[in-house]
């Protein structure tokens, strides 16, 4: 494209402002501080455009912003073609809500950093609680760090660790996760007003979000905690059970595509169950993507990307498909399903992403599997993005119509009765060492 174009930043408080532009070259940093300049009051972390199906798509990296760019020229050259005016790029920076309006769980971002120290796990003790609504907890509408008790630590990953706390004023258990971050003030602003985005999502399937708060370099994420862990837990889970597990992931993941939000990081570390038979998902969308990009690294290996994302190439709702396959193949065996031949029983970060490449997609076994699971898995993993199943093809695919029966309690005997096990085992295993 050689002539010059016009991006149109829309404030809905004010004169909308015109932008030429004349750098075809314009990174998502670029746009941001132009738009600091248009709302000097306001720390703009994304903004929106508006696809040809008149839906808000919001942009929060360049990968993102090519896509609307490739969408907006594809138009102009169809108006050129129809003789029609050019019309601008509209965009709709996103500004922060006012510090004081509360999210749907009755809370507000606490955005001053604390002096509260680290967090220490403390012995849990055994208390009779009782259940707090959750749009009860924290009645101020701030998090503050002195009111939490870290009572265990219930995981470590690459990102940070997840603490099981206790809300003193309210006596509410929540899961905390905890992440160091050297960043100045000004970002950790930006990192809050991205998090805004999880008070959005107010369903069954989809973990409660009751805020953040920055203490000593490290932002603290305060969730709903569900006492049966991630499915990374339990190794091998038969099919009666994880087809209902798979119902509320599905439906989860649709009502989050529904909102323009990606998952990014299906895995069965961020699928949550408890002893009511309660299926949530977990560490999606922004916060992990936004954390990445301020730390600037690429931590590990995502075994669970599909192949387009492996190459760096565009990807969307059909990437978190494909990790849904991968995850169902897992738990459904009780082991990772990579490599899918049997010349190595281990891979390098770099072979498994070869693997994932250039060999063939694993498959689910009919002889061990039902007929609808073995192909519903096989629909997810195709290597052709656009061969994957749409949100609603996959709602509508018989593997989950068979077991959409909302029969939470095979689901919560089978949970209970796994941790029994565990728990008889560490027993065991003490008394061994004793």
């Amino acid at each position: 494209m050689s002539e010059n174009f016009v991006i149109r930043i829309v404030n809905p408080q004010g004169e909308d402002v015109d932008w030429t532009v004349q750098n075809f070259d314009l990174s998502f940093q670029n746009v941001l501080e132009v738009m600091s300049q248009v709302f000097p009051d306001a720390t703009i972390t994304a903004f929106d455009y508006e696809d040809e199906d008149g839906d808000f798509i919001t942009v929060r990296s360049d990968e993102e912003m090519g896509t609307m760019f490739s969408h907006y020229f594809d138009l102009i050259a169809e108006y050129g073609n129809s003789g029609m005016a050019i019309q601008p790029l509209c965009v709709y920076p996103k500004v922060p809500k006012p510090a004081g309006k509360r999210n749907i769980h009755g809370l507000t971002v606490k955005t001053k950093a604390s002096s509260a120290p680290a967090p220490q796990p403390m012995q849990a003790q055994a208390v009779n609680r009782q259940e707090t609504d959750i749009k009860d907890i924290l009645g101020s509408g701030q998090i503050s760090p002195s009111d939490i008790q870290y009572l265990e630590v219930l995981g470590n990953g690459h990102s940070g660790t997840v603490y099981k706390t206790l809300h003193s004023p309210t006596n509410k258990i929540m899961a905390v996760k905890v992440i160091p971050l050297d960043i100045t003030p000004e970002i950790q602003k930006r990192i809050l007003s991205e998090l805004q985005i999880l008070y959005k999502c107010n369903f069954p399937v989809i973990i409660g979000f009751f805020g953040a708060f920055f203490a000593e370099n490290k932002i603290s994420i305060c969730t709903e905690y569900m006492d049966g862990g991630s499915l990374e837990l339990y190794g091998c889970i038969p099919e009666q059970v994880l087809g209902r597990i798979a119902v509320s992931i599905v439906k989860g993941l649709n009502y989050l595509w529904s909102l323009k939000i990606m998952h990014r990081d299906v895995k069965p570390s961020n699928i949550l169950v408890s002893t009511k038979g309660e299926v949530k998902l977990c560490d999606f969308g922004v916060s992990a993507q936004l954390i990445n990009s301020i730390t600037q690294t690429y931590v590990g290996t995502n075994a669970y990307m599909a192949p387009e994302r492996v190459l760096g190439d565009q990807y969307g709702v059909p990437s978190d498909v494909w990790s849904l396959g991968v995850s169902l193949l897992e738990i459904a065996q009780g082991r990772f399903p990579y490599p899918t031949t049997p010349r190595e029983q281990e891979l390098s970060a770099i072979d498994l992403l070869q693997c994932i490449v250039h060999e063939n997609p694993p498959r689910l076994p009919r002889s061990h599997f039902s007929e609808q699971f073995a192909d519903f898995v096989e629909h997810c993993m195709q290597k052709t993005p656009n061969n994957r199943p749409k949100p609603q093809m996959l709602m509508e695919h018989s593997f989950i119509r068979m077991y959409d029966d909302g029969n939470q309690q095979i689901i919560a005997q089978w949970v209970c009765g796994k941790l029994h096990e565990i728990q008889q085992r560490k027993l065991i295993e003490q008394q061994q060492m004793t």
